[in-house]
């Protein structure tokens, strides 16, 4: 058996959402989590920061339907911090220096243009550190907690690669995903209803895939817009592989409704798979380890949520 080690990435990007602080900065409390609280006010900024980005318009309507996976996505990111501080993660200044200049580098800015176009978005640049501490210490605490018990068999990697030879000639398809989960009962018409409009909105072209993916979306590919790579057969559940069968290259799909949640699809390109195109057995071991990864931190983050004190005033 071979351990293999995966280097948690940390991808950040300019539609991030604003993180509340350890405390509620004014208002009424939207939400208590263990000892820290959530204010109305950090909803509403995120909820502003959210349209803005994504195109959305800013109206009631739309705002109450992003408040409750708003919160929820607040909610996460405290328990994130606490377990953080728990473990005594530290993140440095520098390293929340690096993450900014990475956020400028990807819009094409220098370090200084992009705190001025932070500013002339009315974004509070603190916030916007405290968004990019709380993604660095997440990362490192996955470091510590899962990464250790990533492993990948040689069986593993031989039964994948015996799996992609069946599919030569077959086709594969390079596929995006948003994927709103079904967490409780309590959220599923709010998540019906989001899954719905936005995928309105995308098939109408009002607003780009890829910054909903990087707002909304709970799947691996998030942070890079959706893209889950190529797609081959047996991959993927059959509602899904049959879905994106009968799709064309750059259309939307309606929402899919699984047991987990919605899944909403976008087929970037498709081709024939063969000897060329196939991974190579190092492509495998990272997509296994990738996967395995992916789905073991949201275990995390979901156990970490069951043990918590959380209460919603909203």
């Amino acid at each position: 058996m071979r351990k293999i080690l995966f280097l948690f990435l940390l991808t950040l990007s300019l539609y991030v959402f604003a993180a509340p602080g350890a405390q509620a900065n004014s208002g009424s409390i939207a939400a208590t989590v263990n000892e820290d609280a959530i204010s109305m006010s950090d909803v509403e900024d995120r909820a502003t920061l959210v349209i803005r980005t994504s195109g959305m318009p800013d109206n009631e309507e739309v705002r109450t339907s992003l408040r409750p996976r708003i919160l929820d996505a607040l909610v996460e990111e405290q328990l994130k911090m606490q377990e953080a501080k728990r473990l005594e993660v530290v993140v440095e200044q520098a390293e929340i220096d690096e993450g900014f200049t990475q956020l400028a580098q990807q819009n094409n800015a220098s370090a200084e243009q992009f705190r001025a176009m932070i500013s002339g978005a009315g974004i509070n640049l603190n916030t916007m550190y405290r968004q990019i501490r709380s993604q660095i210490a997440w990362g490192k605490v996955i470091q510590q907690t899962v990464r250790p018990r990533i492993t990948v068999t040689d069986a593993d990697v031989e039964d994948a690669m015996a799996r992609l030879r069946e599919n030569l000639g077959k086709n594969e398809y390079r596929v995006a995903e948003i994927f709103l989960p079904l967490e409780s009962s309590a959220n599923a018409s709010d998540t019906h209803k989001l899954a719905f409009k936005l995928a309105s909105d995308m098939q109408a072209g009002k607003v780009p895939f890829f910054r909903v993916a990087q707002q909304f979306s709970k799947s691996a590919g998030a942070a890079q817009g959706g893209d889950l790579g190529w797609i081959q057969q047996g991959q993927l559940s059959a509602d899904l592989e049959n879905t994106i069968a009968a799709m064309a290259v750059e259309q939307v799909s309606q929402p899919i409704k699984t047991q987990a949640g919605y899944h909403i699809l976008m087929l970037r390109e498709k081709r024939t798979m063969s000897e060329d195109t196939m991974p190579s057995k190092e492509g495998v071991i990272a997509t296994i380890g990738t996967q395995r990864m992916e789905r073991m931190q949201r275990r995390q983050l979901m156990d970490l949520k069951a043990a918590a004190f959380i209460e919603t005033r909203v």
